[in-house]
C-alpha cells in the first residue's frame, strides 16, 4: 500500500522539522514548506493524500492557501493554531478546514487527528475508500427531503435536481442527519460520529461545518434545537 503523503506548511523551522521526523517516524511520507506560496506550489505538483497548514505563514496565510486548495480540492485538510481561542480557528473552519490542532501539540494527538480525518475521507469515498462503521447510517438508498435527495449509494446531493458539491466531512455530518430526520443530534454524538472524535473536541467544529452545509442546502433545512443540538427537517 502507498505511504500516505502528507504536505505539511510550517514556518517555524524547529517545528517544522521536528513534525516532519515524527510523521515520517509514523510511516508517512512528508513534503515539508515554510510558507504558503510555496505551499501551494506543492500542492498543485504533488497532490497530497492530506495538508497541515499553520494559520500563520509568510507570503500566503494559512486561511488563505486553505480556501486556495479547497477551491480546487476536497482533500483534507487540518489547520494548526497557536490559540484555542483565535478567531483564526474559526476562519480556518469556515475556510474549508477540516478539523484544528492547537500548537504546541503533542505528536500522538496529531496522529491521532490525521488518522481520524483520513478514516472518514475514506467512509465518504476520498482516498483509502472503506466500510461505514456500524454506529454510521446506512448506505443503501435514495433519500428524499422536500428538493433535496440525497444518494447513499453514490455519495451524491442534488437540491431542486442539480447537484451540491459537498466536502467528505460534509457529506458525512449529512448522511448522520439523513439517517434520522427530525432526531435532534447532540454536538458531542456529531463529533463521536463525523469526525471520529473517542475524546472531547471542540464544538466549533460542528457549528461551522453546520453552517457551511446549510449554505449548501439550504438554511432552513437544518434547525437549531437550542441547547440540545441540531435536527434534519423531515
Amino acid at each position: 500500500m502507498a505511504e500516505t503523503h502528507v504536505l505539511f506548511v510550517e514556518d517555524d523551522d524547529v517545528i517544522r522539522e521536528a513534525t516532519q521526523l515524527a510523521l515520517e517516524r509514523d510511516g508517512f511520507r512528508v513534503t515539508a514548506m515554510p510558507d504558503g506560496l510555496s505551499g501551494l506550489d506543492a500542492f498543485r505538483a504533488q497532490r497530497p493524500d492530506i495538508a497541515l497548514l499553520d494559520v500563520m505563514l509568510p507570503g500566503m496565510d494559512g486561511v488563505s492557501l486553505c480556501r486556495r486548495i479547497r477551491d480546487e480540492s476536497t482533500v483534507p485538510v487540518i489547520m494548526l493554531s497557536a490559540r484555542a481561542d483565535s478567531i483564526d480557528v474559526v476562519l480556518g473552519l469556515e475556510a474549508g478546514a477540516d478539523d484544528y490542532v492547537t500548537k504546541p501539540f503533542d505528536g500522538a494527538v496529531l496522529m491521532a487527528r490525521i488518522r481520524a480525518v483520513l478514516r472518514r475521507f475514506g467512509h465518504a469515498g476520498g482516498p483509502g475508500a472503506g466500510e461505514r462503521g456500524e454506529d454510521g447510517p446506512d448506505d443503501g438508498g435514495l433519500l428524499a427531503f422536500g428538493d433535496l435527495e440525497v444518494d447513499t449509494d453514490g455519495m451524491e446531493v442534488r437540491k431542486g435536481g442539480a447537484p451540491v458539491a459537498l466536502t467528505p466531512t460534509e457529506m458525512r455530518l449529512l448522511l448522520e442527519f439523513s439517517s434520522a430526520p427530525g432526531t435532534v443530534l447532540s454536538r458531542d454524538k456529531l463529533l463521536e460520529r463525523v469526525w471520529d472524535y473517542g475524546w472531547g473536541g471542540d464544538t466549533r467544529v460542528v457549528d461551522v461545518h453546520v453552517q457551511r452545509l446549510r449554505a449548501k442546502i439550504g438554511q432552513d433545512r437544518i434547525e437549531t434545537v437550542r441547547g440540545f443540538g441540531y435536527k434534519l427537517k423531515s
